[in-house]
């Protein structure tokens, strides 16, 4: 089990029946997410398109914002972002397209937390030695978000 200072990650992905160019807006739409996800509640953008402001909920953190800053964009194939700082990330997340045979694409969603303080900080701090668990637990509920995301936007592109 890792701890935070560790910087955990956690990635899934999935096949899309589309190429690239019909995945491509969907990643980027950074909106999109919140159709998907039990946490993310939506997003705006600020600072003409290199930083974004998100909301989150949820049930034992309540309600926050954070500021992200786009670190990876190249076209039709990997969007990136750093939350809170682009040095020292509370999180760093990224979307990867990849295309594959027959017009199709490996869709992959990345997440590593830290090096940067986060919402777990506190927990941490409170119960250091639950950190493992603590740990453990948030990143199976990023993937349980990460994963019904990416399986929402493998059925948007495929019904295009």
């Amino acid at each position: 089990m890792a701890r935070y200072a560790d910087c955990p990650t956690v990635e899934v992905e999935t096949v899309v029946d589309a190429p690239p160019s019909a995945v491509w807006p969907f990643v980027t739409d950074i909106n999109l997410p919140a159709r998907f996800s039990s946490e993310f509640q939506g997003a705006t953008w600020i600072d003409e398109g290199k930083s974004f402001v998100g909301r989150n909920a949820h049930p034992a953190g309540g309600e926050w914002e954070t500021t992200s800053y786009i670190v990876e964009f190249e076209d039709e194939r990997r969007f990136g972002w750093a939350v809170m700082s682009v040095d020292t990330p509370s999180a760093s997340w990224r979307f990867s397209l990849e295309p594959s045979a027959g017009g199709r694409t490996t869709l992959r969603q990345w997440a590593r937390m830290g090096p940067g303080p986060s919402g777990l900080t506190p927990a941490i701090k409170a119960m250091p030695d639950k950190e493992e668990r603590i740990v453990a637990r948030r990143l199976e509920e990023w993937r349980t978000n990460m994963q019904a995301t990416v399986d929402g936007i493998k059925a948007l592109a495929e019904a295009r």
